[in-house]
């Protein structure tokens, strides 16, 4: 039989729709769902046909009414499975962007459920029984938290810079070193942010040496504020200078200017007091005398993703009124997850053992090097993984990741992961490729490499699990 007999014998939709099998099987499905389907379907198979060369028996299975049935009930499972879902990071970077950033605690995922699940005070005060300001939630725990007279959230930190910059900025001028000049990722670049907010860039002072009569000099009677921007995600190191904050706070309040400071990933924890990094808090930012200071809620804070602005109440009132303030607001699901996530910093101790960001920066390594080995161990004892998987546990470093803390590292331990006859970039990919849950590996100098500082507490058996249905498939 040749392909155009073929082709004229697959069964047309409106016969396929009539048939009892297909009636039965897809009784639940709706009618236009199971047009698509079907049409997809019958698709494949004609350009299965059209490019390959496929005997009349392989043709008759494959035109029959049950195999289309069967690749119907496929389509249907794909196309109803969720894009958005979750994965094992075994890549050793905690705060990884392409990974979703930072994975919540408890408290804020149990939070989010609770908040999305019926009906919420957003916008309700309850004692009185009037509106309320859906600002209230999160404004005190950020005062407390950070020292700052008032605070707003919105959704993300470059939106923060937005509307900090066209409510204090607009109409004027606002001085930046070149040193800051910076692009923070996704071509989200300083200069452009500050043309778009209406804001005139004055650049002062050289890339590596910007000093406090650089600023002063340029502030004139059309300067609004000038702009520190924390270089979180690079380094000027060697023959370089900046003013401290100090510094520049008092310039600023000298000239009547406002002096607001882009901090970026943006910590409450103090990872200095580990002896990891070097990263400004926050608080110290304020107590400095900034005036105003933005910050990422989904990196070192270790919560969703959302933009704090805190610092003095004038200007964050001002933000509040300004139209870009309801088209950034935050929705119901992510204000209970940031309002949480500030309740898990209000105790320090409560902090480092809750929020999976902290956690993971500051597990000792020792703690990392037990758990590397107990998994190595666990692989190489099964009785189907074992055999396939040759595992080794050697030293490396995991990266803390999001833009902070530029060039830190942690001392970690790793498993070194092998297969016979299979390169390292395929064994990553049928690993990342999994339906159960997607494995996502490191290939380091023709090995694939696992860290498990990120494998968060639980996952060692969804990560057996998976291999499991891996290497059942080989």
């Amino acid at each position: 039989m040749n392909n155009q007999n073929r082709l004229r014998s697959l069964p047309a939709i409106g016969k396929l729709l009539h048939h009892d099998l297909i009636k039965t099987r897809f009784s639940e499905t709706s009618h236009q769902l199971l047009v698509s389907a079907l049409t997809d379907t019958l698709s494949h198979i004609r350009r299965q046909a059209q490019s390959c060369d496929i005997d009349d028996d392989a043709w008759v299975e494959m035109a029959s009414v049950e195999r289309i049935a069967d690749m119907t009930e496929h389509w249907l499972q794909r196309r109803l499975s969720p894009q958005l879902r979750p994965v094992i990071n075994l890549t050793g970077t905690i705060i990884h962007t392409n990974l979703g950033r930072a994975p919540l605690s408890r408290r804020a995922l149990e939070a989010v459920v609770n908040v999305a699940q019926g009906y919420s005070n957003l916008e309700f005060d309850i004692p009185s029984g009037e509106r309320g300001s859906r600002h209230s939630h999160v404004e005190s725990l950020l005062c407390e938290l950070t020292g700052a007279e008032a605070g707003i959230a919105v959704n993300n930190n470059a939106a923060a810079v937005l509307l900090v910059l066209s409510t204090l900025g607009a109409g004027g001028d606002g001085i930046v070193s070149r040193g800051q000049l910076v692009e923070i990722g996704g071509s989200f670049r300083i200069p452009d942010i500050m043309a778009l907010s209406g804001v005139r860039l004055v650049e002062v002072g050289t890339t590596n040496k910007t000093r406090i009569d650089d600023y002063v000099q340029a502030i004139s009677d059309q300067t609004r504020l000038i702009l520190r921007v924390h270089t979180s995600n690079y380094r000027i190191i060697g023959f370089t200078e900046q003013p401290e904050r100090e510094a520049l706070a008092a310039a600023a309040q000298d000239h009547g200017v406002v002096f607001y400071e882009d901090l970026g990933s943006g910590a409450l924890f103090d990872y200095t007091e580990r002896g990891i990094g070097d990263e400004p808090t926050v608080p110290e930012c304020i107590h400095s005398g900034v005036d105003v200071v933005s910050f990422s809620g989904d990196k070192l804070l270790g919560g969703p993703q959302a933009g704090m602005i805190v610092g003095r109440k004038k200007w964050i009132d001002a933000m509040k009124k300004h139209p870009l303030a309801r088209a950034l607001r935050l929705d119901k699901m992510t204000l209970a997850a940031l309002e949480n996530t500030l309740l898990d910093h209000l105790d320090e101790k409560l902090t480092e053992r809750e929020v999976p960001v902290v956690r993971m920066i500051t597990a000792p390594y020792a703690e990392v090097a037990a758990r590397a080995e107990q998994l190595a161990q666990v692989i190489r004892l099964h009785s189907q993984l074992g055999v396939l998987m040759d595992v080794e546990v050697g030293d490396s470093e995991s990266t803390i990741g999001g833009g902070a803390f530029p060039g830190e590292t942690l001392p970690t331990r790793i498993l070194t992961v092998q297969v016979s006859g299979i390169s390292a970039e395929d064994l990553a990919a049928e690993l990342r490729t999994l339906p159960e849950r997607a494995i996502i590996s490191r290939v380091h100098r023709g090995h694939v490499t696992w860290d498990v500082r990120t494998l968060l507490p639980g996952q060692e058996d969804l990560l057996v699990e998976a291999l499991l249905q891996w290497a059942q498939r080989r």
